[in-house]
C-alpha cells in the first residue's frame, strides 16, 4: 500500500494538470507558484498574465509586493537608528568616563505617579543599554526598589496597582491603523472597469430616455441599469467587508502571545498585551521577550537579537550585559527579566506601529483560479465582442426588430438621439456579457471560504497563521506527530521509581531510602529544573508549574518531603547546562558551601546511564557499575518503556570548588557529564488522548499516514504506537521502527527509501524529525509536522505544512510554524486536514456552479444575437444573473462546512485539475439541459407558451420573461446540484448550513419580487400562476437530470490530458518517463 501511495502522490505533484485554462506545464504556467516561499518574479509574473476588471478589488488579499519593499525599508531605518544612537552613547560614555572616572550618583526623582523613577528615564535606560545609569540607580535592585517589585515575588498585581501601572508607564500595546471603513470597500468594487462602462451607459441611456420619450417615460432604461450596478456593488462591498473583519480579528489573535509572570510571588499565565512595567517574566529558550527589560537572574542565557537588528548573531546576556530588547528570542538557557519599558516605548513596538497593517497573502489556489478565471474571461470578452459586432451590424442594416415586428433602425428616417440610444443598448448588452462572462469573483471565492474556515477552525482549535496552509493541509499525504502532548494527554505522573538498586513500592516510600540518598534525591530535583513550586500560606496545596515533566517530578519531589525554597536556600547555582533535545539531559552545577560543589544530571535513562561509572544503594553507599548491575538497571528501563512509562535518571557528581572556573571564566564552563554516580530512574506516565485511535483510524481511511517522532527509547514509543494505533503488530522491525541515530547514519537513497516505510521514530533529535521530512518530500509526499521546541523550527519551516503546539510550544516553533494547534491535541490536527479538504471541496463546487451559468448566459445570447438580432436576457437581467452566481453563490457554496464524506476519498493533489472529470460531467449535462430548454423558448416559445394570438410586443416580453425566470430558477435548483458533486443525495447535511438555505430563500424571494412588482426596471410583465409552475417545473427537471447523470461513469484520467498531451514539450515528455523508470525501480 505504502509504495503506490508514494507513487500516485508523485504522479500528483509532477502532474502538469493545473487549473482549467492554464497555458503549458509545470513552470510555463504562470499561474503555477509555490505554497511556501515564492519568489518575488513568480508573483509579479501571474499578475501580469491575470486578465482583471478591477484590481483594487482583486489583489486586495494577495501580497502587496511594493508595501513589502517600504517595509523593509521602514525596518532598516528604524535598525539603523538604533545602531546610531547606541554607538553615539557609547562612544561619549567612553569619553566621560575618561574625564570623571568617579561616578555621581543618580538623583531619584519621583515624578511617576508614586514611583521612584520617571518613564522618559526608564526608556531611555534600555533604548540605550545605559549600564552606568543603571549602575548609578544601584543595579537591578534599585531599580526593582523604585519601580516597587520583588525580584522574587514580583508586583502584587491587584486592580489598582495594575493601572497605577499603566498610567505612569503605559501599556503594552502600539498603535494600530485602523481597518478600511465600509465606504472604501464600496469605492473598491466600483472600480471595477465593467461597471464604470455601465454606469456611464446607464447615465447615457437616462439622458436619451428623458430626452426622447420625457421624464415620466424615459427614466426607465437608464435608471434600471444604474439600479442594478449600485446593487451589485453595494452586495459585493458587504461581502468583502465582512471578510475584512474577519481576517482582521484572526490578525490581532496572531498576536496575542501569552506568557508567564510573578505576581505575588505566584506564576501566572497573562496576555502580551497586560503586562506592566514592574513586571518579573520568566524566559526560557525559545521564549520571545515580551517588552524592553533587564535580566535579573540568568544561567547560559543567551538572546537572538536578528529581529531587532537584522543581524543573525546570538549574544550572551549576563550581569554586566542585561539588557533585553522586545521582540528578540531566548537562543539558550533561561532566566528572568524586570520589564522598564511596554508598547510603544520599546523599539518593537515603535517598529510594529510602523508596519502594522498586514499586507496580505497570496495562495496557490487563488492564484490558480485567477488563471482559470483568465481563460474563461478570453473567451467571454471574445464571445462579447462578436455579439457586439453582429448586433451592432444588424442594427445599422435594418435586420433588427422591434417586439411588433418593425425594423429599429431605417436609414435616413431615424434621428441621432435615437440611434444613439439603440447603440447605448447593444452595447450595454455585450459589456454585460463581459461582466457575466468574466468571473472576477472566482479567485476571491477562496478568500471567502479560506476566512470562513480560519474562523470556524479558531473554533476547532486551530489558529492559521499562513493562509495557504489550509489550502496545503487538504492535500496531506503524511503527517508526522511527536508523542507527548499531541497524541498523548500530556498529564504526567511518577508512578514507578528505581533507587538504591531497588523498586520503591510505592514510588514515593522513602522508608526505603537513607537521609543522605533522600537528601542528594531532594536536592537534585529541586535544583535542577526549570519549573517553580509556589507554596501559599495557610497551610494550603502547593501549586506547581513548568513542563509537564517538570510538575510531575517536581510533584513525586513534593510526596518525598521536599521543602522547594529551603531546599533551593541551601545551595547557590554556579552553572546550568539547560535541557537539550540533542543530548537529552540537563544539568546543574551547585555549592554546597566550603569547597563542595555538587554537579545534578537528568535525562533520557539509557543514556544517563551509559555515562555512569558508579551507583548508590539505599545506604548512601558509592557502587562500581558493574556490568551485571549495568543490565539490572537496562532491564528495569525496558519494562518500564514497555509499559509506555517515559524514563527519566538522576545522577550526580561531587566535585571540588577548585576544579570549578572563577566567576569571569564560569559563562564557558562545561558540566563534567563523565564517571557520574547513578541516583535512580523514574518512570513517568502520559496516558494517551482519548479518541486518538479514532482520529488515525480516519486518517489512515482518507489516505494519510501517521508517522510517530519522538525523543522517548524505542520500547516506549512501540507501546505508545500500539495503544494508539499507528502500530498493529508488536514485532515489528526496523525501518518501520527505528531509531533516529540509525536513520541519520543512512546513505541519502537509503534514507529516503526507509522515510517511505518508518511508522515511529524514536530517541529522535529535531535534525533526524528535518531529514525525515526532506526524504519524504523527496518522494512526492505533502508533509505535515508537528513541533514544539525551538530546535523544531527547522523541520516547521521545512515541511509543507508546519504545526505547532499552542500549550507546549516555544515562541520561536510558533513563528516558525504555519498554524497552531491550540490544545496540542491530535484530534485537532485531524480537524485541520477536514477544513483542508474543504475549501478545496468547496471552491470547486462554486467553479462547477460558476461555469454552468458561465456557458448556458454566454450560449443562449450569442446564439440569439447571431441567428434574430436580439438577446433574451438583457443587461439588467444578466446583472442580476451575475449577483446570483458570483458574490450570493460564492456566499453559499465556499461556505459549506466539512463532513466525514471528505475524509473518505485519497488527499487532493496539488497538481490535480481544478476542474475534475466528475465536474465536467456535471457541469456540461447541466449546460446542455439549460442551453436546451432556453434556445428551444426562445426560438418557439410563443407557440410552445400559446402567446400567437396575444399583441406582438406583449407576447414578445412574455416570452424573454418566462426564459429569464426559467434560467434563474435553474440556477437556484442547481446549487443544490452544485452541494454534491459526487453524492447522489444532494439535500444530505443541508440544515447545517443555515446560510446556504438563507441565500437561496433571498434568491427566491427577489426573483419573485423582481418578476411581480419590478417589471419597468427589468423589462419584465407579470407571469401567470401556471407560467410560474411550468417555469418550477422546467427547473426542477434538474435534480433528476443531475441524478442520473451522476450513475454515468467517468475515466480517471483528466479530461484536461487529452487537450495538453500533444502540446507538452520533449522536456516534459522525458522528465515523466524518467520519474516513472524511478518508480518502477522502488
Amino acid at each position: 500500500m505504502e509504495p503506490s501511495s508514494s507513487g500516485s502522490a508523485k504522479a500528483r505533484r509532477s502532474s502538469s494538470g493545473g487549473s482549467w485554462g492554464s497555458v503549458g506545464g509545470g513552470g510555463a504556467d504562470p499561474f503555477d507558484i509555490p505554497a511556501k516561499g515564492a519568489p518575488v518574479e513568480r508573483l509579479k509574473k501571474w499578475r501580469q498574465a491575470a486578465l482583471v476588471l478591477n484590481a483594487s478589488r482583486r489583489f486586495r488579499y494577495t501580497l502587496d509586493l511594493k508595501k513589502e519593499e517600504q517595509k523593509e525599508e521602514v525596518i532598516r531605518k528604524i535598525r539603523a537608528q538604533a545602531h546610531v544612537i547606541r554607538a553615539a552613547f557609547r562612544f561619549k560614555e567612553a569619553a566621560r568616563v575618561n574625564d570623571q572616572p568617579k561616578e555621581t550618583k543618580a538623583s531619584h526623582v519621583d515624578g511617576a505617579l508614586g514611583f521612584g523613577i520617571k518613564e522618559d528615564q526608564l526608556t531611555a535606560l534600555t533604548r540605550d543599554h545605559n549600564y552606568s545609569a543603571l549602575l548609578q540607580y544601584e543595579g537591578i535592585s534599585g531599580v526593582a526598589s523604585m519601580l516597587k517589585t520583588d525580584t522574587e515575588k514580583g508586583i502584587s498585581g491587584d486592580e489598582s496597582d495594575l493601572t497605577a501601572r499603566q498610567n505612569a508607564f503605559g501599556s503594552n500595546t502600539y498603535p494600530r491603523k485602523k481597518g478600511r471603513s465600509f465606504l472604501a470597500f464600496v469605492w473598491d468594487a466600483c472600480k471595477d472597469l465593467t461597471l464604470i462602462i455601465l454606469m456611464v451607459a446607464a447615465a447615457v441611456s437616462l439622458a436619451l430616455g428623458i430626452t426622447t420619450e420625457g421624464i415620466k417615460e424615459g427614466w426607465y432604461d437608464g435608471a434600471s441599469i444604474g439600479f442594478a450596478v449600485l446593487l451589485v456593488v453595494f452586495v459585493t462591498a458587504t461581502s468583502d467587508y465582512k471578510q475584512s473583519l474577519q481576517f482582521q480579528n484572526l490578525n490581532e489573535e496572531k498576536q496575542n502571545i501569552h506568557l508567564e509572570v510573578v505576581r505575588g510571588g505566584r506564576r501566572i499565565k497573562v496576555s502580551i498585551y497586560d503586562l506592566v512595567v514592574g513586571d518579573v517574566v520568566p524566559l526560557k529558550i525559545g521564549d520571545q521577550v515580551p517588552a524592553d527589560g533587564i535580566l535579573i537572574s540568568g544561567h547560559s542565557f543567551s538572546i537572538d537579537e536578528s529581529s531587532m537588528t537584522g543581524e543573525s548573531k546570538i549574544v550572551n546576556k549576563d550581569q554586566k550585559s542585561p539588557f533585553l530588547m522586545s521582540g528578540c528570542k531566548v537562543a539558550d538557557g533561561y532566566g528572568t527579566m524586570l520589564v522598564t519599558a511596554v508598547g510603544i516605548n520599546t523599539e518593537w513596538g515603535l517598529l510594529m506601529a510602523s508596519i502594522s497593517e498586514d499586507s496580505g497573502e497570496e495562495t496557490p489556489l487563488q492564484v490558480r483560479l485567477n488563471g482559470v478565471a483568465t481563460f474563461i474571461g478570453m473567451i467571454g470578452l471574445s464571445v462579447a465582442v462578436v455579439v457586439l459586432i453582429v448586433l451592432l451590424a444588424r442594427y445599422f442594416t435594418g435586420h433588427t426588430y422591434n417586439p411588433d415586428g418593425s425594423p429599429q433602425y431605417v436609414k435616413g428616417k431615424m434621428g441621432v438621439g435615437s440611434t444613439i440610444r439603440g447603440i447605448v443598448k447593444i452595447f450595454t448588452v455585450a459589456v454585460t456579457i463581459v461582466v457575466v462572462a468574466v468571473p472576477e469573483g472566482l479567485p476571491l471565492a477562496v478568500t471567502l471560504t479560506l476566512a470562513f474556515s480560519m474562523r470556524k477552525m479558531m473554533k476547532d482549535k486551530a489558529l492559521v497563521r499562513r493562509l495557504s496552509a489550509c489550502e496545503t493541509m487538504g492535500s496531506a499525504t503524511t503527517i508526522c506527530s511527536d508523542k507527548t502532548g499531541t497524541l498523548t494527554l500530556n498529564q504526567m505522573t511518577v508512578v514507578e521509581a528505581y533507587f538504591g538498586g531497588k523498586k520503591l513500592a510505592p514510588a514515593d516510600n522513602t522508608q526505603m531510602l537513607s537521609a543522605a540518598m533522600l537528601s542528594l534525591i531532594i536536592e537534585g530535583i529541586a535544583q535542577n529544573t526549570t519549573g517553580s513550586i509556589f507554596e501559599p500560606e495557610g497551610g494550603q496545596a502547593p501549586e506547581v508549574t513548568g513542563s509537564p515533566t517538570e510538575k510531575a517530578i517536581l510533584s513525586w519531589g513534593l510526596q518525598l518531603g521536599m521543602k522547594f525554597s529551603e531546599t533551593r536556600s541551601k545551595s547557590s547555582v554556579l552553572q546550568v547546562f539547560p535541557f537539550n533535545s540533542e543530548k537529552k539531559r540537563g544539568g546543574v552545577a551547585v555549592h554546597l558551601g566550603g569547597s563542595e560543589v555538587h554537579v545534578y544530571w537528568k535525562g533520557a535513562a539509557e543514556l544517563i546511564l551509559e555515562s555512569c561509572t558508579n551507583w548508590l544503594d539505599a545506604d548512601g553507599s558509592k557502587n562500581s557499575m558493574t556490568p551485571e548491575k549495568v543490565g539490572e538497571f537496562k532491564k528495569f528501563i525496558e519494562d518500564m518503556a514497555i509499559a509506555s512509562l517515559r524514563c527519566v535518571a538522576f545522577a550526580y557528581r561531587p566535585c571540588d570548588m577548585d576544579d570549578v572556573p572563577n566567576e569571569d571564566q564560569r559563562a564557558d564552563w562545561v558540566l563534567p557529564e563523565d564517571n557520574l554516580i547513578m541516583l535512580g530512574i523514574v518512570g513517568i506516565k502520559d496516558p494517551c488522548r482519548p479518541g486518538v485511535q479514532d482520529s488515525i483510524r480516519l486518517c489512515t481511511a482518507a489516505g494519510i499516514k501517521v508517522r510517530m517522532v519522538t525523543g522517548d527509547n524505542l520500547q516506549t514509543a512501540r507501546a505508545i504506537a500500539l495503544e494508539c494505533g499507528i502500530l498493529t503488530d508488536p514485532n515489528v522491525s526496523e525501518p518501520i521502527i527505528m531509531e533516529g541515530k540509525t536513520f541519520r547514519a543512512l546513505p541519502d537513497l537509503e534514507r529516503e527509501e526507509a522515510a517511505e516505510k518508518i511508522s515511529v521514530m524514536g530517541r529522535s533529535s529535531p535534525n533526524d524529525k528535518l531529514l525525515l521530512v526532506k526524504a519524504l518530500r523527496s518522494r512526492g509526499h505533502v508533509v505535515a509536522v508537528t513541533g514544539d521546541g525551538t530546535n523544531d523550527a527547522p523541520a516547521l519551516h521545512e515541511a509543507d505544512i508546519g504545526l505547532s503546539m499552542g500549550i507546549q510550544g516555544t515562541e520561536v516553533a510558533k513563528e516558525s510554524s504555519d498554524i497552531i494547534i491550540l490544545d496540542d491535541n491530535f484530534a485537532s490536527l485531524v480537524r485541520v486536514v477536514r477544513w483542508g479538504r474543504s475549501v478545496y471541496a468547496n471552491i470547486q463546487k462554486f467553479i462547477q456552479f460558476q461555469l454552468t451559468v458561465n456557458v448556458a448566459a454566454l450560449i443562449i445570447n450569442f446564439v440569439s444575437a447571431v441567428s434574430s438580432g436580439d438577446v433574451p436576457l438583457n443587461a439588467v437581467q444578466l446583472l442580476w444573473v451575475n449577483l446570483i452566481m458570483d458574490t450570493l453563490g460564492a456566499l453559499a457554496l465556499a461556505t459549506e462546512p466539512p463532513n466525514n464524506h471528505l475524509m473518505q476519498r485519497p488527499p487532493v493533489g496539488r497538481r490535480e485539475p481544478l476542474i475534475t472529470n466528475i465536474m465536467w460531467r456535471n457541469l456540461l449535462i447541466m449546460a446542455f439541459f439549460q442551453v436546451s430548454v432556453l434556445l428551444t423558448l426562445t426560438f418557439k416559445g410563443q407557440s410552445l407558451l400559446q402567446l400567437k394570438h396575444d399583441n406582438a410586443a406583449h407576447a414578445e416580453t412574455l416570452k424573454n420573461t418566462f426564459i429569464f425566470n426559467t434560467f434563474v430558477l435553474c440556477q437556484v435548483f442547481n446549487e443544490f446540484n452544485a452541494r454534491k458533486p459526487d453524492e447522489l443525495n444532494i439535500f444530505k447535511g443541508i440544515t447545517g448550513n443555515r446560510l446556504f438555505m438563507a441565500i437561496i430563500a433571498i434568491t427566491v424571494v427577489l426573483q419573485v419580487l423582481i418578476i411581480e412588482f419590478l417589471g419597468k426596471f427589468m423589462s419584465t410583465v407579470r407571469l401567470s400562476w401556471q407560467l410560474w409552475l411550468v417555469s418550477i417545473g422546467l427547473a426542477f427537471l434538474s435534480w433528476p437530470l443531475s441524478l442520473l447523470g451522476k450513475l454515468i461513469p467517468v475515466p480517471d484520467r483528466p479530461f484536461s490530458d487529452s487537450f495538453t498531451c500533444c502540446s507538452r514539450g520533449k522536456k516534459e515528455a522525458d522528465d515523466e518517463k524518467e520519474g516513472s523508470a524511478k518508480q518502477n525501480n522502488v
